[in-house]
């Protein structure tokens, strides 16, 4: 049972275009600063990035290179096929897939996530929020998740739906799988209006500012900080509403 680590990205934002690129930190943007991390706390896991074939996401793969990570290029809307297709390529039974447009993602918790998905017979692990949906459907994005091939590939067949293509792990969670969702630790309580996930100009603008102070800080501090910060909650409340998931 082999677990890769597939990173989304690509440069085609509708709301901010390239957002992987656009200088985050000490001139670096967030797929940079991602795929940093990750590849420091896995050096023993196989990375892929999973990318798109238009010709702007070149861009997004010489900072892949730089990385010696492996390369996965496929379809720019069905992005269902793109992650079935290269967790095939590398022969991955089990996936951890990642949303680069996510800067301050906890990289400790995918250990627990692999742990998980290997030793067990689940076909999704992931965390949940206080009311019990998975963080991939909240606004934190602080957390991957973890899901098995032979799950993904069941998808197609069972469903035509544009969304369920367009959302990797949308049809998992939603219809009847085996999912397990881990209890998030006490200090995210009360966290709902807490928006880390990179989607307008206006979440770059306020995490830019924020990455710079906290990005050493570990997430329970990371969350403290954000928690006594009324101007920065305020900010976040209004991106919520703007984007509702």
């Amino acid at each position: 049972m082999k677990t890769g680590i597939i990173i989304q990205a690509r440069s085609g934002s509708t709301r901010l275009p390239n957002k992987m690129i656009l200088p985050f930190y000490k001139e670096k943007g967030v797929l940079e600063l991602l795929l940093e991390k990750i590849t420091l706390e896995f050096p023993e896991k196989q990375i892929i990035l999973a990318t798109t074939t238009n010709l702007n996401d070149n861009k997004l793969v010489n900072i892949a290179n730089k990385f010696k990570i492996n390369i996965f290029r496929g379809s720019e809307d069905n992005v269902l096929d793109r992650f079935i297709k290269a967790a095939e390529k590398y022969s991955f039974s089990n996936i951890i897939r990642v949303c680069a447009d996510n800067p301050f993602l906890d990289i400790p918790h995918i250990h627990i996530l692999i742990d998980e998905i290997e030793t067990n017979q689940w076909d999704y692990v992931s965390y949940k929020t206080e009311t019990g949906l998975p963080t991939i459907k909240s606004h934190l994005g602080l957390f991957t998740e973890a899901v098995t091939l032979k799950a993904l590939k069941t998808i197609p067949a069972l469903t035509s739906e544009r969304h369920y293509f367009e959302h990797v792990t949308n049809y998992i969670y939603s219809h009847n799988y085996q999912l397990n969702l881990l209890n998030l630790p006490e200090y995210f309580n009360n966290t709902n209006e807490i928006r880390l996930t990179l989607d307008t100009i206006e979440d770059f603008d306020f995490q830019k500012k924020l990455y710079a102070k906290v990005k050493d800080y570990s997430t329970e501090q990371l969350i403290d900080l954000i928690s006594k910060d009324e101007l920065l909650l305020n900010k976040m409340k209004h991106e919520i509403l703007r984007h509702h998931k």
